[in-house]
């Protein structure tokens, strides 16, 4: 997967959690939590999410590294490069 296309993954599992998230002024570089309002259990949901979709294992230690979308991308490129 490109960068875009993980980025783009990424928004979609967020929508499918909260329909409601508006990603107009949503800034790549802060924290997802923060701009969208989103809880500890949605996050899980986002984690969960991507294990299921992609059978990816995300340790709870690596959890703060899927803080911003810019984070996200960096830390799921080099798992889904073949996806």
């Amino acid at each position: 997967m490109t960068r875009d296309e993980i980025k783009d993954l990424v928004l979609e599992i967020i929508e499918d959690i909260d329909e409601d998230a508006d990603f107009d002024a949503l800034d790549p570089a802060e924290p997802l939590r923060d701009q969208l309002d989103l809880d500890s259990m949605d996050f899980l949901d986002i984690v969960m999410e991507l294990r299921k979709r992609h059978q990816l294992q995300i340790p709870e230690e690596d959890y703060p590294q899927l803080a911003t979308l810019n984070s996200c991308v960096d830390y799921l490129e080099p798992l889904l490069k073949d996806a």
